[in-house]
């Protein structure tokens, strides 16, 4: 598991997908799917949505702690994004229904040292992110996919979606943020990945001569 960046560095990219339409929306490297890859380490975590719950800590006046009512009953945004997957796959148009991230952490008061966010989520996986890339128009904690509620293997019952970024900092089974004064790596980011994670400055490995990934995804399940 812990060897995933170094066999993709090994690989040789394949020839790209293109739809000419599309062309100025995919970044360099990757290539365009119609089906949605199902991708993640670990088992697919089973929760008693009564006694779930997502915590806000860290950097901040009062932790909070909220249910999944009191999330759906915050106010709920429909997105429509392309989404990059470090793998080489990119989707293009999926449409997402949540909670904009910075809708959610106006219930907090963030003291103003907080830079960083440690996203926190099941099976003890962990990304880290500039506070700045959680506050714009498309940051949000997803609920639903496609008008339907997110599947499990999908990172239901609520997964973070930050579009502008490779698809790892999107967590799935999100049950944290914890806010930062400096930043700290997370999960693949400690194991050979890039600390940002721009998809069009191809910002997939921590060594900047690594070779791009092939497109492995395509081994993997789909919906």
């Amino acid at each position: 598991m812990h060897k995933k960046a170094e066999r993709l560095q090994q690989v040789k990219p394949p020839t790209a997908e293109s739809i000419p339409e599309l062309a100025h929306r995919l970044p360099p490297g990757q290539l365009w799917t119609d089906r949605f890859p199902i991708l993640h380490e670990g088992e697919v975590p089973q929760y008693d949505m009564a006694k779930w719950n997502l915590r806000l800590f860290g950097e901040v006046g009062s932790e909070l702690l909220l249910s999944f009512e009191e999330l759906m009953a915050l106010p709920q945004t429909e997105i429509q994004v392309d989404i990059h997957c470090v793998t080489r796959w990119s989707k293009a148009d999926t449409v997402w229904k949540g909670v904009l991230v910075r809708d959610l952490f106006k219930h907090l008061k963030i003291d103003p040292t907080a830079a960083y966010v440690m996203v926190h989520a099941d099976p003890d996986y962990e990304t880290n992110l500039p506070l700045a890339d959680l506050l714009g128009d498309q940051a949000m904690v997803a609920h639903s996919y496609d008008g339907k509620p997110l599947t499990a293997k999908h990172g239901g019952p609520l997964r973070l979606v930050v579009p502008h970024l490779y698809f790892w900092k999107s967590a799935k089974w999100v049950r944290g943020f914890e806010f930062m004064k400096e930043d700290r790596h997370g999960f693949w980011e400690r194991n050979g990945f890039h600390n940002v994670a721009e998809p069009f400055r191809e910002q997939r490995f921590s060594d900047d001569d690594s070779h791009m990934p092939e497109d492995e995804w395509k081994n993997f399940d789909f919906d």
